[in-house]
């Protein structure tokens, strides 16, 4: 994700959530991490919580003020669990990363997290544009700093376009041919161990027809399942002559 998001923690406490928070933040593809008054940093905690996001704490900026850190931003969202007043703009996580992705494309985008105990105050919201709150269950609405970057970034590179990474199949999709010899091997095998019995035959060709459409399977699954209709086969040829 190459757009300009700044994620700044504000007075975080803990130096493991520093550390955490780097990693969600590299998980995700963000790699502008800005530090308000850290109670501890550097730390061999936050680096070891940071994983392999340890580059991220080694380019982190700290700064003494809110102002600093977003220096040169466009649009500022904070983020905040308790209710603020009626005049505040408030966004879900996924209309506030779509907001910041859009605006992004014009100037630098800061996302503010207060810190563990109390979150971001009154003043520091002042400098914020609008209010970002996870909408979690109101009997226990507080979430862990880490976790709160996690969710937001996540939501950022979906805002972004991000698409999943798709392994290779293992073999093409059948042809419809496979698929339709498949479809007259089972309506074979269901007459001969007699499961069709008082049914509406043509019902129920359709409905498995329709089965297999849905399935899409591929070529293996088209010879599997083949090769276990034949072994049916010989069960039922083998009873038949005993």
């Amino acid at each position: 994700m190459n757009q300009p998001i700044r994620i700044v923690l504000v007075d975080p406490s803990h130096p493991g959530n520093v550390g955490a928070a780097a990693r969600a933040m590299k998980n995700m593809g963000l790699s502008e991490l800005v530090l308000v008054r850290p109670k501890e940093f550097p730390s061999d905690e936050a680096t070891v919580r940071a994983s392999q996001a340890a580059d991220l704490l080694e380019r982190a900026r700290v700064t003494d003020s809110i102002g600093a850190a977003i220096e040169g931003c466009g649009l500022v969202l904070g983020t905040s669990a308790r209710p603020r007043s009626a005049n505040w703009t408030v966004l879900d996580p996924r209309a506030a990363a779509r907001r910041a992705i859009d605006e992004s494309a014009l100037r630098p985008v800061a996302v503010l997290f207060g810190g563990e105990r109390n979150g971001l105050s009154n003043d520091d919201l002042a400098t914020c544009h609008a209010l970002l709150n996870v909408p979690a269950d109101p009997r226990y609405e507080s979430l862990n700093l880490a976790q709160a970057v996690q969710i937001v970034a996540w939501e950022l590179r979906m805002a972004a376009g991000a698409q999943p990474r798709r392994l290779a199949p293992e073999a093409p999709p059948a042809t419809p041919e496979q698929v339709a010899n498949l479809h007259a091997h089972l309506a074979v095998v269901l007459a001969q161990i007699g499961f069709t019995g008082e049914r509406n035959i043509a019902n129920l060709g359709f409905r498995l027809q329709r089965l297999l459409a849905r399935a899409v399977p591929d070529e293996k699954e088209v010879q599997i399942l083949r090769g276990l209709l034949t072994a049916v086969q010989r069960s039922v040829g083998r009873g038949a002559g005993s």
